[in-house]
């Protein structure tokens, strides 16, 4: 069902007095104001961008327990993540499936090194153990042949056999704006576009959080019992404007993915594959619903713009040499169909303590500080373990709220979940995408050519689903519906760029964008494109 509009939302923020204001609407944040308000918290759920807009939608899709946190002995942290795995299999089954991941075994004249298989045996076997059997599988032994039926192109010069591992998979920012769509549901007041640009407070304790709106440049004074900062990479900046002074405990590392067609690196499961001489495999992944494949990730500091990280021309260079020391694809740059950027919001180490060269050294362990003011601040961690951060945040408002409810959110069905079920693969498709939502994605794409019709070409969107997302999924520009409610930009910017007027003439209506607003949305949504393609050294 339809919710109210985002101004509705805007309004609702001068007009209540809120138990907690939760800044940041990405994975984390969403969460946590689903966390506290299905604790029966009033909740204002605030960002200055997109849902999901900064790291929570350009991650590698995975939910998974990290196999090479094994290497680093980090035990709990593997077994948190495959804990929180299983609960997001349960809590949103629609969203987020099993996938199988490949592991090749190289080697010489037909033998792998007997120290590499029993390291890997050995690893996938604690793995298993941490948790990893509860998705339903356990690791196994494949042959050679195995290899190749999965990954065609994998070189035959010396591969010998592999391992087969699950984890599982979801559209990153969906999830995240199903986690905000449930935080409506148990009554949270949920605006993007909404910056925080301060607090108030009153004998130390802050009283309201001071805001403006993005888009209509309204300023905000939201009353609020207290905050919680879930800003990831942005942490410091919160940190900053409520500590009143400078801030350093978040170290952004960059992750990049790039896109492929599939027929150039065809798989059908997802692969884990080495890096020659860097101590770093990456993995290969088949997109679910389009024709294309994808390569991440990166792993180095970062210390550019917090807003604008871009993929470079090394970045590329070093995923697509990693797969073709793997394989016979061969790719090269003009393979590129789609790349994005990300930022891990990493812990820094403690005061006094050195920083590795390699951010891949840095724990991916989540960190939730009382300031003692009213506000909590969450960093650290990764997607996978959303919820634990969500209701160890939450947990800590006691200090400011006093008594509440233990967390609901262990076997909380998230938004979208109910018994409809797919008859038909468009169906299913749209299933794995809106879930209970599906059947009325389909109904909208009866009523018109264009929104039956796919606006990008090569891509599965139809026209409906832009329409859909801009009536009841808070979406306000062309870069909302092409790189967040659907994964065209992901999977192909330049189509995604030559559909672009198309798109937003199927939703011009529904967001009262006149001609001049759907050349303004169109020419800024080409620059995008044009401005990460040029950085990456990629042909416009």
């Amino acid at each position: 069902m339809a919710g109210p509009r985002r101004g509705e939302h805007v309004d609702a923020l001068a007009s209540t007095t809120f138990d907690v204001v939760v800044i940041g609407a990405g994975m984390t944040g969403a969460g946590v104001a689903v966390d506290a308000a299905a604790r029966g918290l009033s909740v204002a759920l605030l960002d200055k961008g997109d849902l999901g807009s900064g790291t929570s939608s350009k991650s590698s899709k995975m939910v998974h327990g990290g196999l090479r946190y094994l290497q680093q002995r980090e035990f709990r942290l593997v077994y948190e993540n495959l804990h929180e795995r299983q609960r997001l299999l349960a809590n949103a089954p629609y969203l987020v499936s099993p996938l199988p991941f490949l592991i090749p075994l190289f080697g010489s004249n037909g033998v792998a090194s007997k120290t590499l298989v029993r390291g890997y045996a050995s690893a996938l076997r604690l793995y298993d153990l941490s948790g990893g059997w509860r998705i339903g599988h356990r690791y196994a032994r494949v042959t050679r042949d195995d290899v190749l039926a999965h990954f065609p192109t994998m070189r035959t010069d010396r591969l010998v056999a592999g391992f087969l591992y699950y984890d599982a998979r979801g559209d990153d920012a969906r999830v995240a704006l199903v986690l905000a769509r449930t935080a409506q549901r148990y009554g949270a007041r949920v605006a993007s576009y909404v910056r925080a640009t301060g607090v108030a407070k009153s004998a130390g304790r802050v009283e309201a959080v001071v805001a403006r709106d993005e888009l209509t440049g309204r300023e905000l004074t939201i009353a609020t019992r207290s905050v919680v900062n879930a800003t990831g990479v942005w942490a410091d900046d919160v940190f900053t404007m409520t500590e009143g002074r400078p801030s350093r405990r978040v170290t952004p590392a960059k992750g990049v993915h790039v896109a492929v067609p599939r027929d150039r690196l065809p798989a059908d499961i997802a692969a884990v594959l080495a890096v020659p001489g860097d101590r770093r495999s990456v993995f290969v992944v088949p997109f679910e619903d389009d024709p294309f494949t994808f390569v991440g990730t990166t792993d180095t500091a970062y210390d550019g713009p917090l807003d604008d990280p871009c993929a470079t021309a090394e970045d590329v260079d070093y995923l697509l040499s990693a797969v073709n020391a793997s394989t016979s694809s061969d790719l090269g740059r003009r393979d590129v169909t789609g790349v994005w950027a990300g930022l891990r919001p990493l812990l820094s180490p403690p005061e006094g303590r050195r920083l590795s060269e390699r951010t891949a050294d840095l724990s991916r362990r989540h960190q939730v500080t009382d300031a003692g003011d009213g506000v909590v601040h969450v960093t650290g961690g990764k997607w996978t373990t959303y919820r634990k951060m969500a209701q160890d945040a939450v947990d800590a408002l006691r200090g400011t709220l006093g008594p509440l409810p233990r967390s609901r959110t262990h076997d909380l069905e998230l938004y979208g979940v109910d018994d409809w079920r797919p008859e038909s693969p468009e169906e299913a498709r749209l299933y794995h995408r809106y879930g209970a939502d599906a059947p009325r994605v389909l109904e909208l794409a009866r009523e018109g050519d264009e929104l039956a019709a796919h606006p990008v070409a090569g891509l599965a969107y139809l026209g409906a689903e832009f329409l859909f997302a801009a009536r009841e999924e808070m979406a306000t520009s062309l870069e909302d519906l092409l790189c967040r409610r659907t994964r065209a930009h992901l999977h192909d910017a330049r189509a995604a760029r030559d559909g672009a007027e198309r798109v937003a003439r199927v939703v011009a209506g529904e967001l009262a964008w006149d001609e001049s607003r759907v050349a303004r949305e169109v020419e800024t949504y080409r620059a995008l494109v044009a401005r990460e393609l040029a950085a990456a050294g990629l042909e416009p």
